[in-house]
């Protein structure tokens, strides 16, 4: 599968001497067609100023990258893609529908196809039925759909946001992730920056953990919370002696919630064989799962000591 997204080792200070802020230090990543990609951290992480480094907004200070095969910066690139910024701001006095014109006319949707792209766009978004209403009415949650809206009027391969849901109510951040997991299915590949970890988790493919300019850790969700060797089991007709039977595998018990420790599937096998044998009935096995919170923290907690 081709890459929509490739970075090495990207590096981009801002100052020099002792006043320098290392905002990337040495950044690679790659994000396949058609897959969304989440980048985690919190702020001033640099997540914002790698998608600044794709855009060519700001210039490397060494490393390279590519969008859709072009270099970062390309306008061959950007007549294919869509971007959301963080804290977008539009003129108040303009409808949604004649903010989206703007739009459209600069990324040089032909005239006669503009007005049918507006209104497929708007119906994207869910805002259809405010298209005549002025941005100055809009709520919070109505901006960042037009912002949306504004990041797909090109009908572009790649999409870019900067925080898409934030500040939104958890109906409009549902709403919004149903959008992003559409556009996914239709070939679209989506590079979302977040702090929200509970809404990138829900939605992405593969995400990376960024702190302090660095990609601290990255792979799929499943990789990245799945704790290794441990399963919880629910078993019925638990008794003390099955308990005591379980001796060092047993990590953890909550009512019928077993936490068991396994270094091999022998020992796994071994384990619910003495627990049907004290009587036990398991009625689910599945390895343990941290949340991506969890993870996160942690993976910061451990960057920061590197970084102190």
């Amino acid at each position: 599968m081709d890459l929509a997204i490739a970075s090495n080792n990207i590096v981009k200070t801002y100052g020099r001497g002792s006043k320098a802020v290392h905002a990337l230090r040495g950044v690679s990543l790659s994000v396949q067609e058609g897959e969304i990609y989440g980048l985690l951290g919190k702020n001033g992480a640099g997540k914002t100023t790698f998608i600044k480094c794709m855009l060519g907004i700001v210039f490397l200070n060494s490393g390279e990258g590519s969008l859709l095969g072009y270099p970062f910066g390309s306008v061959h690139a950007k007549e294919q893609l869509g971007y959301l910024p963080e804290n977008h701001r539009y003129p108040l006095y303009l409808t949604g529908e004649q903010t989206l014109a703007y739009f459209g006319k600069l990324s040089g949707i032909p005239k006669a196809a503009l007005g049918e792209r507006i209104d497929r766009t708007l119906k994207i978004v869910g805002m259809a039925e405010w298209r005549t209403t002025k941005v100055r009415k809009y709520s919070k949650g109505m901006m960042q759909r037009l912002g949306l809206a504004q990041a797909l009027i090109n009908d572009p391969k790649l999409i870019l946001l900067d925080e898409p849901t934030d500040g939104v109510d958890p109906v409009g951040r549902k709403e919004i992730r149903e959008v992003l997991i559409r556009l996914k299915n239709e070939g679209k590949t989506i590079f979302l920056n977040s702090h929200l970890l509970s809404e990138v988790e829900r939605i992405s493919d593969r995400v990376a953990i960024m702190d302090h300019g660095t990609i601290v850790k990255q792979g799929s969700i499943d990789a990245l919370t799945r704790t290794d060797h441990v399963y919880e089991l629910t078993v019925t007709n638990t008794r003390p002696e099955l308990l005591t039977a379980l001796g060092s595998s047993l990590l953890r018990t909550n009512g019928s919630l077993l936490e068991i420790s396994c270094e091999t599937p022998e020992m796994l096998n071994s384990v619910m064989d003495t627990i049907r044998a004290s009587g036990g009935v398991i009625e689910s096995m599945v390895p343990k799962k941290s949340s991506l919170e969890d993870v996160f923290v942690d993976l910061i907690k451990g960057s920061a000591v590197t970084h102190d």
